[in-house]
């Protein structure tokens, strides 16, 4: 219980500098942007892994995290522009 909670603050972290680097208005709570920033981390710890930065199991690390959330804050908000009428 204590791991699931230190990587949703971990993520909540993650996702605010993710949001804070990326320029514009991206209108989004603090739920959203811990899921963002949780996934960015998984992203990255995939991404690595498969390159061969990271074995599996080892964690990212906060740069590759925060790469990773802001690729994935882009992509939504590329999503959400495109699905406005």
């Amino acid at each position: 219980m204590l791991s699931l909670l230190g990587t949703l603050l971990l993520g909540l972290v993650v996702g605010f500098i993710a949001r804070a680097i990326k320029p514009g208005d991206d209108k989004m709570g603090w739920f959203m942007t811990s899921i963002l920033g949780v996934a960015g981390s998984l992203l990255a710890g995939y991404v690595g892994a498969a390159m061969g930065w990271y074995r599996h199991g080892q964690t990212a690390g906060w740069i590759a995290s925060v790469v990773g959330a802001v690729v994935l804050l882009v992509i939504y908000s590329t999503i959400k522009d495109q699905s406005k009428p």
